[in-house]
């Protein structure tokens, strides 16, 4: 329906790019921005016979505006890619929810369904430049993962017996399994940063954002 805004925008010489009826237009300054905000919307709804959204539609700098889940910003002269402060709220919002230790789900169905998000999630926003950011998260979500298996270990009996499947001598494995430190900060203590390793999560079917991002931009 809106192959002909297109072509009217095409006309008038504008630079935008627009998927579905998300639309953005690029013009120098402020001034032209709203200029053209004020005379394209009338050729939409009196021409095109459709309504603009006028809570959504705005005149404001491309480093604040979101399209698609994206954002923007330049370097070195060049505009790049980003991924939404609100995207990455969302993302990590979901792997909480999946990392979640009362969701009631086991751990073979949770590595399953994180791996299909990851997948997923990766391959949407491939284009951006977000290597940082899948680093800090794969280090929380490893974090949120270890304390998982933490407390279902829950018995000391039972804590010490995998910290020695685990690789801990017997007297070491005892003592850990009497820490009175709290889920979320033996997560990140020696105690399973060294048990847990990033490779034994991985074994246990877990998938990690930087991995597959390397696979796919590779």
């Amino acid at each position: 329906m809106l192959n002909e805004l297109d072509k009217e925008l095409e006309r008038r010489g504008h630079r935008f790019v627009r998927y579905a009826d998300d639309l953005m237009i690029f013009c120098k300054s402020r001034r032209s921005a709203e200029r053209v905000l004020n005379n394209i919307i009338p050729f939409i709804e009196k021409k095109l016979f459709l309504k603009v959204n006028r809570e959504k539609t705005a005149v404001d700098y491309v480093g604040k505006v979101k399209f698609l889940g994206f954002s923007f910003y330049q370097m070195k002269g060049k505009t790049r890619i980003r991924i939404h402060p609100k995207s990455v709220a969302k993302m990590r919002g979901k792997v909480k929810e999946l990392t979640s230790r009362s969701n009631g789900m086991g751990n073979e169905t949770r590595a399953t369904k994180l791996r299909r998000y990851i997948m997923g999630w990766i391959n949407y926003f491939k284009l951006a430049d977000m290597k940082t950011l899948l680093l800090q998260t794969d280090e929380w979500m490893r974090r949120r993962i270890r304390m998982i298996y933490w407390k279902q270990w829950k018995r000391v009996r039972t804590k010490f017996k995998m910290l020695k499947s685990l690789g801990f001598q017997e007297q070491k494995a005892w003592e850990f399994a009497n820490t009175r430190k709290s889920y979320w900060r033996t997560s990140n203590s020696p105690i399973l940063t060294k048990s847990l390793t990033n490779n034994v999560i991985k074994g246990f079917g877990f998938l990690f954002f930087s991995g597959y991002y390397r696979q796919v931009t590779a």
